[in-house]
């Protein structure tokens, strides 16, 4: 069946979600080189950057998921091995240092939301992104950034099992290597997500906020 991305994306139910975008994972502070390698070569960031704007400009909300870690490494229990693996990896988005910021180009606006958490492998994972995004009126949820490898997988999994409808667009996400990345694309997230554009959900968006 055809999605309507003009009814799906209006911006007074959608949400774009922006998971992971801080100097310290995909900006110049990277501890994961891989990666921020991947999204400098599709040009994530100023794509993602415009589709921010635009929602700004027709009045949906923008919430920047960040991943902080402590210097002692408190709130964090080391249960897997990614866990392990950050744990021995010297910087990351430390609480309070530039690694942790926003990557400059998402802002963040004054309008924006940031919700941080310190353990867990998703963004939904005991944050108050849930509540955040239902006392706004959302149903539908447009997630960018990285990676599909773990973080945006498992958040599309939450956020359909709490109900919302989710809007991946394909460039402005990835994975590392990438084309794992395109394979979960085709063969797990489509089955959960509408699959898109960043080009198309900005269009939409605007095209549903004409009067």
């Amino acid at each position: 069946m055809p999605i309507d991305l003009n009814q799906l994306l209006h911006p007074r139910h959608t949400a774009i979600v922006t998971i992971e975008c801080q100097r310290g994972v995909i900006g110049p502070e990277t501890s994961l080189p891989a990666l921020a390698a991947a999204v400098a070569e599709i040009g994530l960031v100023p794509r993602v950057a415009r589709l921010l704007d635009t929602a700004r400009q027709v009045g949906s909300p923008v919430l920047h998921g960040l991943a902080l870690k402590r210097p002692d490494g408190g709130g964090k229990t080391v249960n897997c091995r990614l866990f392990a693996a950050t744990r021995r990896r010297e910087g990351g988005p430390l609480v309070g240092s530039r690694a942790a910021e926003l990557v400059a180009e998402f802002g963040p606006a004054e309008s924006d939301y940031q919700v941080a958490r310190y353990h867990g492998v998703t963004l939904f994972h005991d944050s108050e992104l849930d509540s955040i995004l239902r006392s706004l009126g959302v149903k539908t949820v447009v997630l960018v950034g990285v990676s599909l490898n773990i973080a945006i997988t498992g958040t599309t999994i939450e956020a359909v099992n709490r109900g919302y409808q989710v809007v991946l667009p394909r460039d402005g996400v990835v994975a590392t290597p990438p084309e794992y990345g395109e394979a979960l694309l085709q063969n797990t997230l489509s089955l959960l997500a509408t699959i898109t554009d960043c080009e198309s959900v900005e269009r939409a968006l605007r095209q549903a906020a004409l009067p």
